[in-house]
Parts: structure tokens; C-alpha cells; sequence
């Protein structure tokens, strides 16, 4: 076809019908208390989703029923500032260890987390026997605690 054929043509709009997932909770990474980064923290019913940067931006999305366990982390600076860092461990390929830095009312947040991951797991019926037999390859101690901070070694 020459280029003139292809100009008369008529173009054809594609659109994807994706529904938008509800956004639960959001927040911002805070500094001294003050969400002045761009990384952003999205909950939703069915993930959680990181984004960062700039000029170049990250996402991580993580589905919600593969979270094996929730951590919270305050330092003394944060607890002056009130903030503190959810470390989310998941059954994940590319994001073993999430982590919400730095934001504002982490001990709500957690519990709302662990809460809704529950729900997602029933929703799925999808038993913790299930998730913590999977993903992880053969030769693994499941059990084995060595350092006695009673998260499994395999997920540290």
C-alpha cells in the first residue's frame, strides 16, 4: 500500500474497559513527618501497590493474598514524628520484602492490612498451609528459626 492509501483510511479507537480498583488507603513516604517524597503507598481490595520516582518511575503491586506477615518497625526518630515502616514479607517472585517507610499512623495501618489480607484470603479460600508450601523450591527448612526472633529464617 502506498502512504496515501494508508492516510484515507479510517483510524479505530481501542479502548480497554478496565474497571479501577477502589483505593482503600493512600499515602506518602514522610520525611520529619512531612509526605515530601514521591513515593507513594496505594491500598486497594485486592493489592497493595508501591510507586516511586520521578523522571523515572517504579511500580510494585503485590496481591494481597499472597502477604505471609506484617511487621512494624519505629525508630526513636520516628516515633518523635509519628510515623513508622510496615515490613511486609510476601510470597512474591520480585518483591520478597515490601516496606512502607515513614508513614503516618503505622500501627492502624497494620492492623487494617492484616485485616483485609485475611478477608482476601477467604474470599480466594485459600489456606496459610497453602501459601507457606509454595513458591519457595526444594531443601528449605520451613521451620527453622535460627536467629529465635520468631520469623522463619526462609523469609528473612
Amino acid at each position: 500500500m502506498d502512504t496515501l492509501a494508508l492516510k484515507s483510511m479510517p483510524r479505530r479507537k481501542y479502548r480497554l474497559n478496565i474497571e479501577e480498583e477502589q483505593i482503600l488507603w493512600k499515602d506518602r513516604k514522610r520525611y520529619l513527618g512531612l509526605p515530601i517524597s514521591f513515593t507513594r503507598y496505594e491500598i486497594t481490595p485486592t493489592r497493595f501497590i508501591i510507586r516511586s520516582g520521578i523522571f523515572t518511575s517504579h511500580t510494585e503491586e503485590v496481591l494481597l493474598y499472597r502477604v505471609l506477615d506484617l511487621k512494624l518497625k519505629r525508630t526513636l526518630w520516628q516515633k518523635i514524628f509519628r510515623v513508622g515502616t510496615i515490613v511486609i514479607h510476601t510470597m512474591d517472585q520480585t518483591a520478597r520484602v515490601a516496606e512502607f517507610k515513614n508513614i503516618k499512623g503505622s500501627e492502624k495501618i497494620r492492623q487494617f492490612l492484616g485485616k483485609i489480607v485475611e478477608g482476601e484470603r477467604d474470599r480466594k479460600r485459600i489456606a496459610a498451609r497453602e501459601i507457606y508450601g509454595s513458591g519457595f523450591g526444594d531443601g528449605i527448612d520451613y521451620d527453622a528459626d535460627v536467629d529465635g526472633d520468631g520469623i522463619p529464617d526462609y523469609l528473612q
